[in-house]
């Protein structure tokens, strides 16, 4: 009988007898996550040769429990998140057939991990208005700017990098995407210390760095468009993370709640039963956003998921640190480290508490999503904008 990888059984056929090809106990790590890759087994929903079948998204789940079960490695994906999350969608979209074949291998198997260039000093909420300029000069455009917040940049080797060609158009139409080798001369990273005392984010310094043109994402002057479908990602990817029941902070809490009856109150009771609630509604609504996925591109409902993460991490690290009483104010692990990861169940109360603050701000702050969810979800009527038809070089900054 042939597989039939369109369906669920011949998936798991194939599934089974790739790892029976290459026994996770016996094979390199590496070498497994290569040839999963190849073998189409990374993400199914993906074309063949680049990762996957041309299977739908749905499916990918009998992939997973198969590998699973079998106790097989995986390419560790809250490390290379932004890769998986941001650059690679965005490159299946609009890069050309050279460039797939060239970033999504190494990035799937984390090979090659990425950063994301678009924020600046001057440019954060209102990132269409970004200033670091790229200009033609023959086959390349040299690159002057400054980003911030750049999470991992001190670890990536690619980025994706958002920025100005033509100052004499409004601020949305004259922008173009590109792929920047954070190897390169003139790429600068210095870390940003953080209220945890880490430097997981940098600022990027961009001094005439010189990008081919042959790694442009999209046409020139679209860039604005191309990074919609890298927000659009990235907001799914940090609000609508798969996870089970009492899965991610709520659960941290409900395990102090069980295990330590001599920090409970009335007041607590009541406020961890109304979080609980929520972070399952907003569990389950991810769960629908998934399944959404499956038929097509992300839509501005990753928005909405993504408000509520931020919103109930920050209560929830509250209620923790409330519950804890003195010992939640705690935070033994003041250093100058540089994560490749950030952990919000595998570190103390206090750690949690204060890394969630950043949640309102990253992947686009509260106030943004809000505007986002009021107009393309609830159709109410937009903000006046009053730069919308002045060109970028007119602004006042």
């Amino acid at each position: 009988m042939t597989d039939s990888p369109l369906d669920a059984a011949g998936l798991r056929r194939r599934t089974r007898r790739f790892l029976a090809e290459h026994p996770p106990g016996s094979t390199d790590r590496l070498d497994f996550l290569r040839a999963r890759f190849d073998a189409g087994l990374a993400w199914v929903h993906y074309p063949e040769g680049l990762g996957g079948l041309g299977a739908p998204r749905s499916l990918q789940a009998v992939v997973d429990d198969e590998l699973q079960a079998a106790n097989a490695p995986d390419n560790d994906p809250r490390r290379i998140g932004i890769g998986l999350g941001m650059a690679a969608p965005t490159i299946l979209r609009y890069g050309t057939e050279e460039q797939k074949r060239r970033y999504l291998r190494p990035l799937w198997t984390g090979e090659e991990l990425w950063c994301q260039l678009f924020s600046e000093p001057g440019a954060g909420s209102d990132l269409a208005a970004l200033g670091t300029r790229a200009e033609r000069d023959g086959d390349d455009w040299v690159v002057d700017g400054q980003k911030v917040w750049t999470s991992s940049a001190h670890l990536a080797r690619w980025a994706i990098l958002i920025a100005r060609t033509d100052p004499d158009v409004p601020k949305h139409r004259g922008i173009t995407y590109f792929i920047c080798d954070m190897t390169d001369p003139g790429v600068e990273v210095r870390p940003l210390r953080q209220i945890t005392g880490e430097a997981e984010f940098n600022e990027v310094f961009l001094t005439g760095v010189r990008i081919p043109d042959s790694r442009r994402l999209g046409e020139v002057g679209d860039g604005w468009r191309v990074a919609q479908t890298t927000l659009m990602n990235e907001r799914v990817s940090i609000g609508g993370t798969a996870l089970p029941r009492e899965g991610g902070m709520i659960g941290k809490v409900a395990q102090t709640w069980r295990e330590r009856p001599d920090l409970r109150t009335h007041d607590l009771h009541q406020r961890l039963l109304r979080l609980w609630v929520e972070a399952e509604v907003v569990r389950l609504t991810g769960e629908r956003l998934r399944q959404q996925l499956a038929a097509g591109q992300p839509g501005p409902e990753g928005s909405a998921m993504k408000l509520a993460f931020a919103r109930l991490n920050q209560e929830i690290s509250g209620l923790e640190v409330e519950l804890r009483g003195a010992e939640g104010l705690l935070y033994d692990d003041w250093t100058m480290r540089r994560p490749e990861r950030v952990d919000f169940t595998g570190r103390d109360a206090g750690y949690r508490y204060l890394r969630a603050k950043g949640n309102s701000i990253e992947g686009g702050t509260s106030e943004i999503l809000l505007n986002i969810v009021a107009e393309r979800v609830l159709g109410l009527p937009p903000e006046p904008r009053t730069d919308k038809d002045v060109a970028w070089k007119d602004l006042a900054r």
